[in-house]
């Protein structure tokens, strides 16, 4: 009987205690953090933002102090969450869209009795796009491709809205370069630019590579247009050129493109195409990371092949283009539909162009041979075999 009334006076002393302790911190109050700006390097939107700890905490030395930076991320189109004990932080941003943050303050030490305590409130600060450039005019369908590991090549469409004297321009930017760096080298199409080719620049992996393209014309200036990226999330592997059709169950193997893409960090899709129960073709297509599928015996018709990236070495990519397709020699043809058969009917026409110009050079002649010997006046023409044939003088010849 004792235990239990000491134990349920534990219990109350406990709540209390709890209670006490959480009115406590309830009162205690954080005032977020002040003066926010944004600055801008010309890094094609890597914006710098600071803030300062709130007046309110200049005197707190006894707690640590820590910010929650929170931006909105128009390139993921969400907000993105960082805590620092830093008082600045850098973040990408699109500038052709709203700059949106907003900053906390996190308070915990002997202040807080050891609890980590957010303001309620925070601090935040929106800048409005630079509205520069003729509206309608930023170029279309940009798109940019790491070809084999080796260059990068950026494409683009101009709008139907720009001048015909337009010129656009791209700038590149990342964190080993010191400043912003126009294209090396345009790539251009009827003298107008359509894209930007980076051989022969090492561009870094695993890094933003920040892009703008903008442009001019007589009318003004063109509406820029912003893009960041990572050059291995766009690795295109060349195409498989050699790929060796084997009886099973070796079945089907190929070679690694040329390139410098890892071999590991290749998957594979093999197209099989052969004749349905109905009599139209059936595809099948396999996803694997092998270089070879092993076929069973009814594993006969046509194969192609292509690659792209896998997930675990890049987060996307493009597939590469088929290579061309390898059969089986008892099955029908679309390696000789697609090859000899084209060279084939080529061959065939030529005989046949080649049999019409010799009769028509054989009839002309004789035509020609008839229209000399029957003009000539004073002659007879007679069959030459055992004939005499008068001459000209009018003896004859035997």
């Amino acid at each position: 009987m004792m235990m239990s009334k000491a134990s349920a006076t534990i219990r109350a002393t406990l709540m209390l205690l709890l209670l006490e302790y959480s009115q406590c911190i309830e009162n205690i109050t954080v005032d977020p953090p002040e003066d926010i700006v944004i600055l801008d390097h010309d890094h094609l939107g890597l914006l710098q933002i600071k803030w300062s700890p709130p007046a309110s905490l200049f005197n707190v030395t006894e707690c640590q102090k820590r910010f929650q930076l929170e931006y909105f991320n128009t390139y993921q189109n969400r907000w993105n969450a960082v805590r620092t004990p830093l008082r600045t932080y850098s973040a990408q941003f699109n500038l052709t869209e709203e700059v949106r943050v907003r900053v906390y303050t996190l308070l915990r030490g002997p202040c807080t009795n050891g609890s980590e305590i957010k303001s309620k409130r925070f601090t935040e600060l929106v800048e409005p796009p630079a509205s520069t450039g003729l509206v309608g005019t930023m170029v279309q369908n940009f798109v940019c491709v790491f070809h084999k590991m080796e260059y990068m090549e950026c494409n683009w469409e101009r709008s139907l809205e720009q001048p015909a004297d337009s010129l656009n321009n791209l700038y590149f930017w990342h964190g080993e370069l010191e400043r912003t760096k126009e294209c090396p080298e345009y790539i251009i199409s009827n003298g107008v630019r359509i894209g930007c080719n980076f051989t022969g620049n090492s561009l870094p992996d695993f890094t933003d590579i920040n892009i703008c393209v903008n442009g001019t014309s007589s009318q003004g200036k063109l509406r820029p247009i912003y893009f960041s990226l990572q050059i291995q999330n766009h690795v295109k592997p060349a195409t498989t050129e050699k790929i060796h059709l084997l009886a099973a169950p070796d079945g089907l193997k190929w070679e690694c493109p040329v390139g410098r893409v890892p071999r590991n960090c290749l998957q594979w899709e093999v197209e099989h195409s052969q004749d349905g129960s109905n009599g139209r073709p059936l595809l099948q297509k396999t996803l694997t990371s092998e270089t070879q599928l092993p076929l069973n015996d009814t594993g006969k018709g046509c194969f192609r092949v292509r690659s792209r990236l896998q997930k675990y070495c890049a987060k996307d990519g493009f597939w590469s283009d088929w290579s061309e397709w390898r059969c089986h020699p008892d099955e029908g043809v679309i390696e000789t539909m697609h090859a000899k058969s084209g060279w084939d009917e080529i061959a065939v026409s030529a005989h046949v162009a080649v049999v019409i110009i010799t009769m028509l050079i054989l009839a002309l002649c004789v035509w020609a041979v008839f229209r000399v010997l029957s003009s000539r006046q004073g002659k007879t023409i007679y069959p030459l075999s055992g004939q005499e044939v008068c001459s000209s003088r009018g003896g004859t010849l035997k």
